[in-house]
């Protein structure tokens, strides 16, 4: 894929801003730049970024309804009343019932949880949910990711003398559910401080509340983080702020204490003994976590996640990882079948999106598919399938358009719809589908910044081999948990050069394996360039090349440096031998 390198220097403010903060911190120049820029700039920033603390999470009672929520849950237990703990059969939804669950059955026994069937009740609160309730003599519901706008079905609910504790964070409309309380930091007007927690996050903040309220210690809460960081990795949200602290705390309690069902899907996936990281959970603990809800049914994610035997965890994990199996070779066939067609658009190349329908698709994978031909194609994707109620689609987008906004301007066509900036779902009725196509292409292609519809790098730094110095490695670690708004960095180095070792390698003979010297010191970099084994030929040469990559820590040779390179050019220099930069844009 040919990717355009987007790379801005610094200026020369910029450079003696960064060299202030590098001694004042005892960190590289090159570093101090990429804090400043994701907006870094004091020691005290610089402090607070690499050694993220507890005690700096918000207050949750900050949070509109916290109080009344808080209320409404110790008069249900002074009560006795019958709790059902309700959410989404996604990785958030499902980890934050897992969460409040589990932390309440501590503390109350008549305690009950839900997730609603995929393919019988669909997204969100349903009629035959509110039943199931109703019949086990359920008198409050606490709903997690989802329930913002549940007009119609809390009113139901309300009628049959069920309360209704929302915590969401998708974005609601302007009229809001009659529920007794709403914790959402997207609300119109809302105080708290932080607006992009997940919905496990959302959770985990009434938990806490719950526990200040009844003098519980918040050590209590501490094991609980292991579900809130799969919840920040899997749900996409960004990795700053209250978030950042939430999933260092909660990569530390994955990495050295999981609880009993996380340790059975580790095991499952062969990360045991590795260390985990963001990247791990997003391809390998998350999608196992989806799957049940995918193929099956969330609750028996939801069943593992709370199993505190080992044996019956590891007998869960074992099956969730056979509909993971099926979720697989549903998502190639479909993606298969979704990229047929997009190819058979007559006008993909004038259309800055895409939105397909088919309506034997299973729609437990069509949001995987949306994911692909957004990746694929780089611009915002549908994709849609029917269901006995109508035709129901997820939507996925590229960095830096909000796809919820554009589904929301389609909204007189659409029966329901929510989601986020980078991924939404909807559903309408079977004739709507052409018009809705329509409308929608017409405002991606209105508001789009065409730019983000090409395949791009951002560099952070360009830099060369003696500058990766096993310090300069170390501060870079410290800068991890990497996500949304705080992206793993991209590094390009200019002139590299085969050290004369470099080899393809794979089953396919994909990939090459490298050893590489530039040409400002004699330091030889190991690396791994996955899938551009069409750039070996020219690699060996010996002429010179540019390479943009990040710098990772060989898994197979623990304290070694590699790089991990995603993209190689050719130094097309002249005689001169002049460096021939990447593109640069503002």
């Amino acid at each position: 894929m040919d990717y355009k390198w987007n790379y801005k220097a610094p200026t020369q403010d910029e450079q003696t801003e960064a060299q202030n903060l590098a001694k004042l911190t005892n960190i590289s120049p090159i570093l101090a730049h990429m804090l400043i820029s994701r907006g870094i700039k004091t020691p005290e920033d610089v402090h607070r970024f690499f050694r993220p603390q507890l005690h700096d999470l918000h207050d949750p009672f900050l949070m509109t309804d916290m109080d009344i929520a808080v209320e409404r849950l110790n008069e249900a237990m002074g009560k006795k009343e019958r709790i059902l703990i309700y959410g989404d059969y996604d990785v958030d939804g499902c980890t934050a019932v897992a969460l409040v669950y589990r932390f309440l059955q501590q503390y109350y026994s008549n305690i009950d949880y839900y997730i609603p069937d995929r393919n019988d009740e669909g997204y969100g609160v349903s009629k035959k949910g509110i039943d199931y309730a109703a019949e086990s003599g359920v008198k409050l519901i606490i709903i997690l990711d989802c329930g913002i706008k549940a007009i119609e079905e809390i009113s139901y609910a309300k009628t049959l003398g069920i309360d209704f504790i929302i915590c969401d964070h998708h974005v609601p409309d302007e009229q809001l559910p009659p529920a007794v309380a709403i914790l959402n930091a997207k609300r119109h007007n809302a105080t708290y401080p932080y607006k992009d927690l997940s919905g496990c996050g959302v959770g985990f903040k009434f938990m806490q509340a719950f526990a200040l309220s009844n003098g519980i210690a918040f050590s209590k809460l501490i094991p609980l983080l292991d579900l809130v960081v799969v919840s920040i990795a899997s749900d996409i949200v960004p990795v700053v702020g209250e978030n950042r602290i939430l999933a260092h705390h909660g990569m530390k309690q994955l990495n050295n204490s999981p609880s009993v069902g996380l340790k059975a899907i580790i095991d499952v996936c062969g990360l045991n003994g590795k260390e985990i990281f963001m990247s791990d959970i997003i391809f390998k603990i998350g999608p196992r976590i989806n799957a049940s809800g995918r193929i099956q049914n969330g609750k028996e994610s939801v069943t593992l996640l709370i199993e505190h035997d080992y044996e019956s965890a590891y007998k869960l994990a074992k099956q969730i990882d056979q509909y993971n199996e099926e979720r697989k070779e549903l998502d190639k066939k479909m993606t298969e079948e979704a990229s047929r067609s997009v190819e058979k658009l007559s006008d993909l190349d004038a259309e800055n999106a895409i939105v397909i329908y088919n309506e034997s698709w299973h729609q437990g994978v069509i949001g995987i598919v949306a994911s692909r031909l957004t990746e694929l194609y780089f611009r915002p994707a549908v994709v849609l399938t029917k269901t006995s109620d109508g035709v129901i689609g997820s939507a996925r987008s590229v960095n830096g358009f909000d796809v919820y906004k554009a589904i929301e301007h389609c909204r007189e066509l659409l029966d329901n719809f929510g989601g986020h900036t980078y991924a939404a779902g909807l559903s309408m009725k079977e004739e709507n589908v052409e018009l809705f196509r329509k409308k929608f292409i017409e405002y991606v292609s209105a508001n789009i910044n065409t730019a983000t519809t090409q395949p791009t790098i951002d560099i952070d730094a360009i830099i060369n081999f003696k500058d990766i110095t096993n310090k300069f490695h170390n501060d870079l670690k410290r800068m991890r948990p990497f996500g949304p708004e705080n992206p793993k960095p991209v590094f390009c180095t200019h002139q590299v050069y085969d050290y004369g070792t470099s080899k393809v390698v794979g089953r396919d003979q994909k990939h090459i394996k490298l050893e590489l010297v530039d040409s400002h010191s004699s330091n030889v970099m190991n690396g791994i360039a996955f899938g551009q084994s069409s750039q070996a030929r020219y690699i060996k040469t010996k002429q010179s090349f540019n390479i943009v990559y990040t710098i990772e820590e060989n898994t197979h040779k623990r304290g070694e440096i590699q790089l991990l390179i995603e993209d190689i050019k050719q130094s097309l220099d002249d005689k001169a031998n002049k460096v021939n930069k990447p593109e640069a844009t503002e």
